[in-house]
């Protein structure tokens, strides 16, 4: 009889050791990180110690996530907050710079917007874009994360770039997609392939939302400037 054959026997004959009781006491067994032999009541409930360990590393580790999720949903709430306290664009991109890089930790920060207000801005922000970088922002279903981006986006860190090895590309999306957030840092594993993206996501729609808004806001002033005059 082969191992298998007994291990399926016993799974379709669980009466068996209520049948055969002394046998639970009289079996012996190597002991799984020990020279000496125990019996199947001790191997049982090394067994059981054995996957309670596992389950309280599991609870410890959604507990950790749990707490870095709000501790990340505490400094997006903060970042919300200061985006609606501004009251023009320069100040928006001050609070956006200052959330990421002193709140976020994130080292290095560059963005490209081309909406319908960009012709009227000189901010470094608003810089013409290739059609190349337009496509690549399309494309973007979801933030990209990894060790490579586009040579064209690359140098938007001017002298930093040769350092970053790694990168997170935030597409702004309304109707249409009307910017590039790009996140860099020396660290090769700060963004990485697979990691989640759902906080990313969020904050590229808080920071469209928030341009979008200011983009309205100065496409209302102007009608109204053309009105009175």
């Amino acid at each position: 009889m082969k191992p298998e054959d007994v291990a399926h026997y016993l799974q379709q004959h669980p009466q068996f050791f209520n049948d055969y009781a002394d046998l639970l006491a009289d079996i012996q067994i190597a002991h799984p990180q020990d020279d000496k032999v125990i019996s199947l009541n001790e191997r049982q409930l090394l067994a059981l110690r054995d996957r309670n360990r596992v389950l309280q590393d599991k609870l410890l580790e959604l507990i950790s996530f749990g707490e870095e999720n709000d501790a990340i949903g505490e400094k997006m709430h903060r970042l919300t907050i200061a985006l609606l306290s501004v009251s023009n664009i320069d100040e928006l991109f001050s609070a956006l710079y200052f959330s990421l890089q002193e709140d976020f930790v994130v080292p290095f920060v560059a963005m490209r917007f081309w909406s319908s207000i960009s012709e009227k801005k000189t901010n470094l922000e608003f810089t013409p874009v290739s059609d190349d970088v337009r496509a690549i922002a399309e494309s973007l279903a979801q933030p990209y994360c990894g060790n490579h981006i586009a040579d064209e986006i690359k140098q938007w860190f001017g002298n930093h770039a040769e350092h970053l090895n790694s990168f997170a590309m935030i597409p702004l999306n309304t109707v249409q997609t009307i910017g590039l957030v790009v996140l860099g840092s020396p660290d090769s594993e700060r963004f990485y392939t697979d990691m989640g993206t759902l906080h990313l996501k969020r904050l590229g729609e808080l920071v469209c939302t928030s341009l979008v808004r200011y983009e309205r806001s100065e496409t209302v002033g102007d009608l109204a400037s053309r009105d009175l005059g």
